[in-house]
């Protein structure tokens, strides 16, 4: 896939944003940090270089990039390069399930979310990031689609499409978190609060829990 060929040519590049961008990677692990549990196995589906997984002690993760998933091995994170679209685990297997701008990059999200749920113990939560169409930094990457390598062949998705697919799937208790209010200014280094609910930030957390 195009979208794996970019991260394959460019995972140093990609890293580093993270670094550069130190202030709204902490305001993204801070929306995640309200969800993600504290405690239990959970995996990581898109596990991209680690910058996720580390924060919450995730220990394993599933990444197609192989040059992605060497960084995050470094890390100290056991990876499977495999496609979250068929996940290489039995049913039933994990207490969580992490996955941050994955949903944007893959062909078939409704197999990548039932392959979610899949994996996930009854009662398991889902805890998904990912960048809000209709706010207005999904509005600019949008715009900038053709001329940005890594958003090129992205289709983002707007809060209410991503609970729907979500609910399709057998998820139930969705809530949601949000940070990174309208554009922000890349040189401030404020980290942006985190607001319950949806429909001003750029940057939304669903959680949802596998229902019977």
């Amino acid at each position: 896939m195009d979208a794996v060929r970019v991260f394959d040519e460019h995972a140093q590049e990609y890293d580093r944003w993270f670094d550069e961008h130190e202030h709204l990677y902490q305001a993204e692990v801070n929306a995640l940090s309200r969800f993600t549990p504290p405690a239990g196995r959970g995996v990581e589906i898109g596990v991209g270089t680690g910058r996720f997984s580390v924060p919450f002690g995730v220990k394993l993760g599933i990444e197609p990039s192989r040059p992605m998933a060497q960084v995050a091995r470094s890390r100290g994170i056991a990876v499977c390069q495999a496609w979250g679209e068929r996940l290489p685990f039995h049913d039933d297997q994990f207490d969580f399930a992490l996955m941050v701008t994955v949903i944007c990059f893959v062909a078939d999200a409704m197999a990548l979310l039932r392959e979610t749920r899949r994996v996930l113990k009854p009662g398991g939560r889902f805890i998904l990031g990912f960048i809000d169409r209709d706010s207005p930094l999904g509005q600019l990457y949008q715009s900038r689609k053709e001329s940005d390598q890594f958003y090129r062949e992205a289709r983002f998705y707007s809060v209410e499409q991503v609970a729907n697919y979500v609910r399709q799937v057998c998820f139930g208790g969705i809530t949601f978190c949000q940070t990174v209010f309208g554009v922000p200014d890349e040189t401030s280094g404020k980290v942006e609060p985190v607001r319950d609910g949806y429909g001003d930030g750029a940057f939304v957390v669903l959680r949802a829990k596998k229902t019977s």
